[in-house]
Formats: C-alpha cells, sequence, structure tokens
C-alpha cells in the first residue's frame, strides 16, 4: 500500500477528482493549504498600497491505495492537475509514500481490507 500526498492548484480540484473517479478512487482526504515553493509568491495591490503575498494557496489532496492503483492514481493527478499542454510553475506535487498498515475504527479490518 501506498499514501500519495498531492499539491495542486485550488482550481484543478474539480478536475482530478473526476479524474480520480474514472480509475475508481473515490476515498480522499482534501485540505487547504499554503506555501512558497517557486512561483515565490506575487504582488497586490490594496487601497493603493502594494503587498507582497509570500504564500500560495493550493490544496492538498491524501489518497491511500493499494499498490496496484499507484500508478493509475499519479496518472491520473498528473493530467488533470497539470496546465496547459507543459504545465506552468505551481502546478504542484506529488509524494508517494510507503503505507505500514491501515486500521478501519468500526470492523477493526487491516490491511487492504481496510482501504
Amino acid at each position: 500500500m501506498k499514501y500519495i500526498v498531492a499539491i495542486i492548484q485550488p482550481s484543478r480540484l474539480e478536475a482530478v477528482k473526476e479524474a480520480l473517479s474514472t480509475i475508481e478512487v473515490f476515498r480522499l482526504t482534501v485540505t487547504e493549504a499554503q506555501g512558497i515553493g517557486r512561483q515565490r509568491g506575487h504582488t497586490e495591490v490594496y487601497r493603493g498600497h502594494e503587498y507582497q503575498i509570500n504564500f500560495v494557496r493550493k490544496v492538498k489532496l491524501e489518497i491511500a491505495v493499494d499498490d496496484k492503483y499507484v500508478e493509475p492514481t499519479i496518472e491520473a493527478i498528473v493530467n488533470a492537475a497539470r496546465t496547459g499542454a507543459e504545465g506552468k510553475i505551481g502546478d504542484g506535487k506529488i509524494f508517494i509514500m510507503p503505507l505500514e498498515d491501515v486500521v478501519r475504527i468500526r470492523t477493526r479490518e487491516r490491511g487492504s481490507e481496510a482501504l
């Protein structure tokens, strides 16, 4: 099993959810996030004053999958989260980590059955 964490642009969330549902990955957790990456923020003007916005709004997806779903999940996220044909800085990142065990609290099932 693997634990996949993807940081994407908020505007791409619906497209990613649809792409994941086509490969039958329905269970995910979504969290609003802020971060600094290559974009290094941007400048905004409010009431005539210029402000540097360092943190950029993002969405964090957390998905636990069986090994056979790892590559399809990564492909679905990459294809749906990328802006344009070649993508742009700020499209996001995907982190894949080993998942040692899972326990479903209600039934006490463990491992793949608990996913």
